[in-house]
């Protein structure tokens, strides 16, 4: 079965809430999905940010647990309709995957057509590796392998290098470069209020800008939202 995927750059953008900006892709993407498996290890307070997300999905005609609920969390990834894994921090997120015990699951479960749905953090650990997280890292997972739900890595919340600025530190570009020095993987850079949505072996952009792809060897790339970017990547 194909995987059916939503990577989101960030859950929220400028001037609006929670997830506003992405609801009708969310909704178009979960269809009849009626209750939705939700991982929030890349926040401190788990019940809070379940309660806020619970009201989000509720929202949009869903309904939504957090795993950490679960005595058997393999058995609740096991069992999910969908999954929802959103943002904080990165290292964070991944080392309570691996603590729970479900990286594996969760890996088996989207491959076999469970749908997915990743917001920041939660879209870089469907990468091969946490390693474009620009967080600190205020834990140490056991590795820094991730999912692998997709080939590529993705760099949210992208920022351009401002003009104007005095900031004498590395740019976003600046880092994916040494990334790249270091290992030869595609990386897009998604700025906020962009998407990917992987379904039928196909990868779409979508969202209110564009995103940026770098590749060891070759100049970044411009692609503008509805575009797909097969060529460049694989889910």
């Amino acid at each position: 079965m194909s995987k059916r995927i939503l990577l989101i750059s960030s859950s929220t953008v400028y001037g609006r809430g929670y997830l506003d900006h992405v609801e009708e892709e969310i909704r178009g993407f979960l269809g009849s999905v009626k209750e939705v498996l939700f991982v929030p290890f890349a926040q401190h307070d788990l019940n809070a940010y379940e309660a806020m997300a619970h009201k989000r999905f509720q929202k949009m005609g869903h309904r939504l647990k957090s795993i950490h609920h679960y005595d058997d969390m393999p058995e609740a990834v096991r069992s999910a309709e969908a999954i929802f894994i959103g943002g904080g921090n990165t290292f964070r997120l991944l080392k309570g995957l691996y603590d729970a015990g479900v990286l594996e699951q969760i890996h088996k479960r989207v491959e076999a057509g469970v749908p997915y749905i990743g917001s920041s953090a939660g879209s870089i650990v469907a990468c091969p590796t946490l390693k474009t997280t620009k967080d600190m890292p205020v834990v140490q997972p056991p590795s820094f392998d991730a999912l692998r739900l997709v080939d590529f890595q993705i760099s949210p919340h992208y920022l351009d290098p401002d003009p104007a600025s005095t900031h004498m530190g590395e740019t976003q570009e600046e880092r994916i470069n040494q990334f790249l020095e270091e290992n030869d993987r595609t990386v897009i850079g998604l700025r906020e209020g962009t998407l990917l949505r992987i379904e039928n072996g196909g990868i779409l952009l979508k969202g209110s800008t564009r995103a940026r792809i770098f590749r060891r060897g070759h100049a970044p790339v411009e692609k503008e939202p509805g575009l797909r970017l097969d060529e460049f990547l694989h889910a």
